[in-house]
């Protein structure tokens, strides 16, 4: 039971390294082939470009993942224990106040021509 353990383990730690060095290859290939001709920038070697992978996730992705956490999540939770509270005819109405202000999913907005 421990050596399943130790190769799975094993066998995580060089697909993460591996995946290291493939994504550090593509922005070095991508910065050696297009940056040096279009602004005239020196090429870099893998080390650089895994510094600057290493720059943009400080940068661009932060820390730590919340992927269902935060703000996001209690919103939807509070919406759907309001919606469960409301009568179907609350309901209704709430959801076409929402369309009416907001518009649909798609951005068409589903309001009626002004009487004049």
């Amino acid at each position: 039971m421990k050596r399943f353990w130790f190769r799975k383990v094993a066998m995580m730690i060089i697909f993460f390294i591996l995946a290291v060095v493939v994504f550090g290859v593509i922005v070095m290939s991508l910065w050696n082939a297009l940056l040096p001709a279009i602004f005239g920038i020196k090429a870099i070697t893998l080390l650089q470009a895994l510094g600057i992978l290493v720059l943009s996730k400080i940068l661009f992705g932060g820390f730590g993942h919340r992927r269902w956490g935060g703000r996001g999540y209690q919103w939807k939770q509070n919406m759907q224990n309001k919606m469960a509270a409301m009568t179907p005819e609350e309901r209704e109405k709430f959801k076409a106040e929402w369309k009416n202000r907001c518009g649909t999913r798609w951005g068409r907005y589903n309001q009626e021509p002004e009487a004049s």
